[in-house]
């Protein structure tokens, strides 16, 4: 039986992601050092750097000259096979000891993406997706859940520090909408795993501004396989939005923030 490339690409996204697992674990709630990459609400560990080195040294073995782009290793390679990599997504949680936070790999190829895994070292969760659909703990999810704003949870880092900067009054003022409009509005803290829960149907709606490719890519495949909808370009920093199957947009408050 002949095998489909995209389960080959993501063989390797979960092999790399579940070999970081052990040290994660292991460092998590030691209050690791941190020091700071563009300001001090950018947190990094030395665990984020090894993370990343170990997760290379994965898909180089399998792939070897394929593009890598890490968050902190830049990027590395050439061709057609591009990889996005946040070794922790979420490095403020880590570091502070608050379990959320995860492991981001994603494959595209021209362009096109076609491989990914969410892994919550935590919990042990390990959502993945391919053209052949999207799974938790390789049982098949869909992204389904409220249709309103009212009935709706909303996971978003909105405002940052950066839309703060942009217009404070613009984004107090829409972010209050968000608090009026929804049942419930959260900040946990790391949009894969944010858009990894959207695909799984545990949370209705994901919200966030300035987002690059490492942050989104695997949780936008995640979204998308699982029949929920992502608005935004995942392989491009910028804004992004992404709500299950069914959510009514054009009468939630997230409308007027639509990529």
């Amino acid at each position: 039986m002949t095998r489909h490339p995209d389960t080959e690409l993501l063989e390797t996204a979960v092999e790399a992601a579940r070999a970081v697992g052990p040290r994660l674990r292991k460092a998590f709630r030691s209050r690791p050092a941190v020091t700071t990459k563009r300001d001090f609400h950018d947190p990094v560990t030395e665990h984020d750097r090894a993370a990343e080195e170990t997760i290379r040294a994965v898909i180089d073995a399998r792939w070897p000259g394929s593009a890598v782009v890490g968050e902190e290793g830049g990027e590395t390679g050439s061709g057609d096979l591009r990889w996005y990599v946040d070794p922790i997504d979420g490095t403020a949680n880590f570091a502070a000891g608050l379990p959320f936070f995860c492991v981001s790999i994603a494959a595209a190829v021209a362009g096109e993406l076609v491989a990914g895994v969410v892994y919550d070292p935590v919990r042990e969760d390990e959502f993945t997706a391919s053209g052949a659909g999207a799974w938790c703990n390789g049982t098949p999810i869909r992204s389904v859940g409220a249709s309103r704003d009212r009935e709706a949870m909303l996971l978003s880092s909105y405002p940052t520090p950066e839309d703060m900067v942009a217009g404070r009054e613009e984004a107090l003022g829409r972010y209050g909408r968000f608090l009026a409009s929804f049942a419930a509005v959260r900040r946990p803290g790391s949009a894969a795993l944010k858009l990894a829960h959207v695909a799984a149907g545990w949370s209705d709606a994901a919200y966030g501004t300035g987002a690059s490719p490492w942050d989104v890519a695997a949780g936008a495949l995640l979204v998308r396989r699982a029949g929920g909808v992502y608005l935004g370009d995942p392989l491009a920093k910028g804004d992004y939005l992404a709500h299950v199957d069914g959510f009514e947009l054009s009468s939630s408050a997230l409308a007027e923030v639509t990529p």
